[in-house]
């Protein structure tokens, strides 16, 4: 995924469990991966007919098609005839972990990868787990702290991996007036898929964001001013 991925399992002193979750990230980046010239990915990019796609590569498309029809567009996976499906896959990644250790009985954890979290129970004192929202404009700062249980965070922006994200109704131009948005919803994919789509939007994301049932967001723009969803003071630490 070209990230580090951090797991944290409360309560838990044997190695198989990470083991398990770590092997199925493997398997999503060398199958997702638009990097990779032997991935599944970069076979469908090259022509690979679509009855020969796995089951993961056709739910995962499904999916891209269903939030473009959701968001009216603004997420969109073809960029110049090319399949990056990368603004979906690493939420619904971490939430297919999430789901493996639930089924695995454990009730307490942490999955972050790439600034993206899913949260389950509570954290090593018995609390809700705190997760930190970062100043776009001066990393090593924390501008919000939020209280999490069973509930997902993705923030996108430009401070780390500079413009990645496109408006495909403008010419696919980068939005230049916001600079980081944080969504919180009830699982991560849920989170990662519309802070994609809602960052595209630019500064009208905060407003999709606010319309969605279950979800808050947090938005920075490109004067430092930060707008806050109607619900979000309610996770604020």
């Amino acid at each position: 995924m070209g990230m580090p991925i951090t797991v944290e399992i409360i309560q838990i002193n044997y190695q198989k469990p990470f083991d398990k979750v770590f092997s199925y990230f493997h398997e999503v980046d060398d199958r997702f991966s638009p990097y990779k010239s032997d991935s599944e990915l970069s076979k469908v990019n090259n022509g690979l007919n679509p009855s020969d796609w796995s089951k993961e590569m056709k739910e995962v498309m499904e999916l891209c098609a269903q939030t473009k029809r959701i968001t009216g567009g603004y997420f969109d996976i073809d960029m110049g005839g090319k399949i990056d499906t990368s603004g979906l896959v690493k939420g619904w990644a971490i939430n297919n972990a999430a789901d493996m250790l639930l089924d695995m009985g454990f009730k307490d954890f942490y999955i972050e990868a790439g600034g993206d979290i899913q949260v389950y129970g509570n954290n090593e004192d018995g609390l809700p787990w705190e997760i930190g929202i970062r100043n776009p404009f001066n990393i090593d700062e924390i501008v919000k702290v939020v209280k999490l249980t069973n509930k997902g965070i993705a923030t996108s922006g430009t401070y780390i991996r500079g413009q990645h994200i496109y408006n495909p109704h403008e010419n696919y131009s980068h939005p230049t007036n916001i600079m980081s948005l944080s969504v919180i919803a009830p699982n991560i994919f849920e989170a990662d898929r519309f802070a994609t789509a809602a960052f595209a939007m630019g500064k009208s994301g905060i407003a999709f964001i606010d319309a969605i049932p279950e979800m808050e967001a947090y938005l920075i723009d490109n004067k430092r001013i930060a707008t806050l969803s109607r619900g979000f003071t309610n996770y604020v630490a």
